[in-house]
């Protein structure tokens, strides 16, 4: 993972943070266009060519709807700027995928496979360019008339790789006069230390005891099993969960206030709730740019459903290139419904313990989907998880050693330390124990960086 690398800690980041806060105002954001580049060519030195047309197309369609008098022809500029980051996407996160259901339905073998490598980040940027041509179009924002700014809102290297999804009329004035004071800087050191804390020091350890028991769900057994789907979860929260905070971290050094994409989804009493929790941009964004304008839930029950499936199955589709990832998004699409259309009144009946076992299990459950690398290998996966076998790896006695760990990760899911810092943070020697708990963060994450060359990061698949 690129933010918990030392090379960006160490080096990177202290060079951009330094000369950034040096130079004068006018030349910040031209020097932290060439830090994103910079940023982006270090893992992607070809596909940076795809950014800076992305930059390029999207700045151009964006001063041409400005400047279009009929509502016409700005509806035709707007179709085909989205058509150009659409068509960009399919090509290389999902020709893959066409070609090979292609070949596998028709059984035509002389078609060679395409495989592209997927650039990093692609998924994000793209939506942020959708985001940024329809609110220009709705005028809920004016076209961006400086390139230096434009681009440093589409590059911007903090929530580049991960998000979370930034739109421009959120981060336009920032861009143009924000504010860097001493007081936002220190609170984005806290939060950066946080996101890197959960990170290495707890996504990395579930995803070993993921892989270990995914790597042989019928000699893990039906426990070892559910620990390692319920590892999985864990992992996925701390991983997105953790780079989102980091991004967040690393923008209010920089002066940006990125939105909040996680607000402890495991606690949720509701799959309709966990998905106001979970990715928040990614689910605003999808209500605000499709569901609303597919007609929400103004006209009628039946097109209401429709418009639900529809968002769905393009989110599930936009999480990655595969046919797990659509069953993904449609196996959340029926539950929403039920919930909204006939469980929910029962669900809220409940007694609280109940209403958060049925969500943990509906999505512990459905993140087996989204881990397999496919349909067969996750139903394979859950057919152990509801048997009765012991497996041969030993049932409780290999789980147990993780016991310590499982209670660490369930209380750290939960805002119990969030609530507990609040309470005493105002006391007078609470920040000389702020700096020390940064300072052991960042000590103990660079000693296991080093160590350990187990540092995966889920989302850049995506």
């Amino acid at each position: 993972m690129v933010f918990s690398s030392l090379p960006f800690l160490f080096l990177f980041l202290t060079v951009v943070l330094l000369v950034s806060h040096i130079l004068p105002f006018q030349f910040r954001n031209f020097f932290l266009l060439l830090a994103n580049l910079v940023f982006y060519a270090y893992g992607e030195p070809i596909y940076i060519l795809i950014m800076i047309g992305s930059i390029l197309v999207n700045y151009i369609c964006g001063l041409l709807i400005g400047k279009q008098s009929s509502k016409g022809g700005k509806r035709a500029v707007l179709v085909v700027g989205i058509v150009l980051n659409l068509a960009a996407l399919g090509v290389f996160k999902y020709a893959g995928l066409f070609v090979g259901t292609f070949k596998d339905l028709t059984g035509i073998t002389t078609i060679p496979d395409v495989n592209i490598a997927l650039p990093i980040g692609i998924s994000f940027y793209t939506f942020q360019a959708v985001s940024y041509l329809i609110d220009v179009y709705w005028q809920d924002c004016e076209a961006s008339r400086n390139f230096v700014n434009f681009a440093c809102y589409i590059s911007l290297f903090p929530q580049l790789i991960a998000g979370p999804i930034v739109r421009y009329v959120d981060v336009n004035e920032q861009l143009v006069g924000r504010k860097e004071t001493p007081t936002l800087f220190n609170s984005g050191v806290r939060l950066f230390m946080v996101g890197m804390a959960k990170k290495v020091m707890l996504a990395n350890q579930f995803g070993m005891l993921w892989d270990t028991m995914s790597a042989d769900p019928v000699a893990a057994g039906a426990l070892g099993a559910w620990c390692g789907a319920i590892a999985y979860s864990l992992q996925l929260y701390f991983d997105f969960s953790g780079y989102s905070d980091m991004a967040r971290g690393l923008g209010r050094m920089l002066g940006f206030e990125f939105c909040i994409n996680f607000n402890y989804p495991y606690i949720s009493k509701s799959v309709t709730e966990f998905w106001r929790r979970w990715h928040i941009s990614l689910s605003s964004w999808f209500r605000d740019y499709v569901y609303i304008p597919l007609g929400g839930n103004r006209c009628g029950k039946v097109r209401q459903c429709v418009n639900i499936f529809i968002v769905w199955g393009l989110t599930g589709f936009w999480h990655g290139a595969g046919w797990n990832f659509l069953f993904w998004g449609l196996y959340y699409g029926v539950l929403l419904l039920l919930e909204k259309l006939v469980l929910g009144k029962y669900l809220k009946k409940l007694p609280a313990p109940i209403q958060h076992i049925y969500t943990l299990v509906i999505v512990i459950i459905g993140w087996v989907y989204f881990a397999s690398p496919d349909l067969t290998t996750a139903l394979a996966y859950l057919q152990v998880m509801f048997s009765l076998s012991p497996g041969t790896m030993g049932g409780a006695s290999a789980v147990l050693p993780w016991l310590g760990m499982g209670v660490i990760g369930f209380v750290a899911s939960t805002p119990l330390a969030k609530n507990t810092w609040e309470k005493v943070k105002d006391k007078p020697f609470m920040p000389l124990v702020e700096g020390v708990l940064c300072l052991a963060a960042l000590l103990l994450c660079t000693a296991s960086l080093v160590s350990d060359s187990y540092n995966p990061f889920l989302y850049f698949r995506f």
